[in-house]
């Protein structure tokens, strides 16, 4: 079964938009989310790859990119109902979800995320996506001081959700399209990363020779 592939698996997840979800959620540290996701990071991926034995790896993480964009139109659907007053709440999740998806997107490539370069790594790639630019060196412990940041910056698309109702289908509209781009960045990031291994590794019989 694909990841968030169930009703009941989507409900589950949806159910951390709860003020008491999101306040636990923003106090977390980052390190303590990435590391989780990596463990079910893991899980994930080697369903999938079960599920598509004869997808390559950009389409299965197109695969992980399409999963991450339904819960980011669902949650546009609620945050847009709410209006401002939701705005925090929205891009405290979407951090979160952008998290998870670089995550698994890392996992896919086979990086070793228990690596503090790789997770700086991975923290500078939500950086760039959301126009922050690299933000391992301001390190930010919790996720609400990175969805903050974001906040600050504006990074997310923030037009339409100040009318409820009507803004809901463009506040999902423009979350989708942002966890698109955010997919794409980090597939374009790790087949570089992927790539640069492979020739590595193809190199060193000749150098031994």
């Amino acid at each position: 079964m694909a990841f968030y592939d169930s009703v009941a698996e989507r409900l589950a997840f949806m159910k951390k938009l709860t003020p008491a979800e999101l306040k636990k959620l923003g106090s977390a540290r980052l390190s303590d989310i990435v590391l989780q996701e990596t463990k079910r990071a893991r899980v994930r991926v080697a369903e999938l790859e079960k599920r598509y034995p004869r997808a390559d790896t950009r389409e299965l993480a197109q695969r992980l990119v399409d999963d991450k964009k339904n819960l980011a139109s669902m949650v546009g659907g609620v945050s847009g109902v709410f209006g401002l007053v939701a705005l925090p709440a929205d891009l405290l999740f979407m951090s979160y979800l952008q998290i998870i998806l670089l995550t698994d997107v890392a996992t896919l490539y086979k990086v070793n995320l228990k690596s503090e370069r790789a997770r700086g790594e991975m923290l500078d790639l939500f950086g760039y996506a959301n126009g922050l630019g690299p933000v391992h060196r301001s390190s930010p412990k919790v996720l609400g001081k990175l969805a903050a940041m974001v906040l600050e910056k504006g990074g997310l698309h923030t037009l339409g959700r100040a009318m409820p109702l009507v803004a809901a289908p463009i506040t999902a509209y423009f979350n989708n399209q942002h966890i698109q781009r955010v997919g794409e960045q980090a597939v374009r990031f790790y087949e570089g990363f992927d790539k640069a291994h492979a020739k590595a590794k193809a190199q060193r019989p000749q150098q031994a020779g």
